[in-house]
């Protein structure tokens, strides 16, 4: 039975002068220990298109043993979608980094699936001495062996549109319009999860209530921008990363090839680096939760 543990809403924080939804639990506990006694900080970093709820099932178990942190990256979730920022790798690294200063202040795990695991390697790298580790679950990204970024699910998905984006106003309103339906979402998560039994009604609707935000029309054209920024490669993050590095795989991701993108990892990353295998997609946290959660502490506790 999970513990109770007290939940902050830290609604009043902003970043570039934009409301940024965030939640910190803490361990009943932490009250009477030091800094030290209480380890490293966790901060959880959702993917495309997500949010703070897509940790639902990790939140508490993690907080009964660890503070831990989750925020909505500027332009998803409940935070704010202000039109004229370029969307992408370097603004979320920057939001992420400014968090963990002003908001931990002290060594943090950074913990981010997909488009969120790149911020969570950029973040981390940018941090230095102060990530205290990474894990990466199943992290967009691309190496510079591929000269650009041609190669998964998000190159894919930013090739295909953009065409439509250069020549067609209308066709981007339609394309958003059925992405950020209940029924295509649904349809998108039954394809990435190999377990579908928690793509649920919450989830969906977690997906769906942003897309109805004013500004997430933009944000999307923003991210899908063929000349939006990029980020640096993954093989340069991981060389400037000081932190302990875990990588916890949903191997039958349909969308990152996650067996090919694995080989292409252990060539680029430290060798310390720990690697734990699922069986499960895209979003192994939400769909093999348990199991993510004892890999991830136990991996916590040996640091």
């Amino acid at each position: 039975m999970v513990a109770k543990v007290e939940e902050k809403n830290l609604s009043d924080w902003k970043f570039l002068g934009h409301s940024v939804h965030c939640l910190r639990i803490i361990p009943e506990a932490h009250k009477t220990e030091t800094n030290k006694d209480k380890g490293p900080a966790i901060l959880l970093i959702h993917g495309f298109g997500a949010s703070t709820t897509h940790w639902r099932h990790n939140l508490p178990v993690l907080g009964e043993h660890y503070e831990v942190h989750a925020l909505d990256l500027l332009g998803f979730g409940k935070s704010s979608k202000p039109g004229g920022l370029p969307y992408g790798g370097p603004l979320w690294k920057d939001q992420i980094v400014a968090y963990v200063k002003e908001n931990i202040g002290r060594p943090t795990i950074l913990v981010g699936n997909s488009l969120g695991g790149y911020a969570a390697l950029a973040s981390g790298a940018a941090l230095g001495n102060e990530s205290a580790g990474v894990v990466l679950l199943n992290a967009a990204g691309y190496f510079s062996e591929d000269k650009k970024p041609t190669k998964g699910f998000w190159a894919t998905a930013r090739k295909t549109v953009a065409g439509i984006f250069l020549k067609n106003a209308i066709l981007q309103r339609i394309i958003f319009e059925n992405l950020r339906r209940p029924s295509t979402i649904k349809r998108t998560l039954n394809q990435v999860y190999i377990d579908t039994s928690n793509v649920d009604d919450e989830l969906v609707e977690a997906i769906r209530q942003p897309s109805l935000d004013s500004g997430a029309f933009n944000v999307f054209k923003s991210v899908f921008d063929p000349a939006g920024p990029q980020g640096r490669p993954l093989d340069e993050l991981f060389a400037q990363l000081k932190s302990p590095l875990l990588l916890l795989w949903g191997n039958r991701d349909p969308w990152m090839n996650a067996p090919g993108k694995r080989a292409t990892y252990k060539r680029h990353t430290p060798t310390n680096t720990k690697e734990v295998v699922l069986d499960a997609g895209h979003c192994p946290h939400d769909e093999v939760p348990d199991q993510v959660n004892s890999a991830l502490l136990e991996w916590i506790n040996q640091l």
